[in-house]
């Protein structure tokens, strides 16, 4: 890929791209994805919020560029930002009532919805099993062990499939 020369109109697009994502990925990382509005991206990037639907055309596609661009660890190595904010939240709710919702994911694959059932429904279990049944282990487990526990699985359904491998 050619950089664009400094200065050119170029290059301030680029910049001014790179503002947005940064400011985005603040917001979604530290509100959420249903309490981060274009308004609120746009004001910490010091645009308008048109520029922003300009760039990315909706707040969907914007959230999907943040996980896009965020580092996609090796599944031995250390959860990317998004895994850690499934497993953050489903540690507050094990640790307390639960009263989030998941947030809506952007994992890079095709049967991406999927995914996110799947993890939605073994994050409902968990915390429907610790709550409502108390279940003996789940009920008395360290929040922390349970997350500890399922770490691998839910970054391994986040992450970008490998197709090298049998289905």
């Amino acid at each position: 890929m050619t950089t664009p020369r400094p200065g050119s109109r170029a290059e301030q697009r680029r910049r001014t791209e790179a503002r947005i994502l940064e400011a985005a990925t603040k917001a979604f990382f530290s509100a959420g994805y249903d309490r981060t509005t274009i308004r609120a991206v746009a004001t910490a990037a010091g645009v308008d919020a048109g520029l922003v639907m300009h760039y990315f055309g909706s707040k969907q596609e914007l959230f999907r560029r943040v996980i896009d661009a965020a580092p996609v660890p090796e599944i031995s190595g250390a959860p990317g930002p998004a895994t850690e904010q499934i497993l953050a939240g489903l540690a507050s709710r094990l640790a307390s009532e639960p009263v989030a919702s998941l947030a809506l994911l952007a994992i890079p694959a095709d049967d991406a919805d999927l995914r996110a059932a799947i993890i939605s429904a073994i994050t409902l279990g968990i915390t429907v099993s610790r709550h409502l049944i108390k279940s003996d282990e789940l009920a008395t487990a360290d929040p922390a062990q349970v997350i500890r526990l399922l770490r691998p699985c839910v970054l391994s359904l986040a992450a970008r499939p490998d197709h090298s491998g049998p289905p």
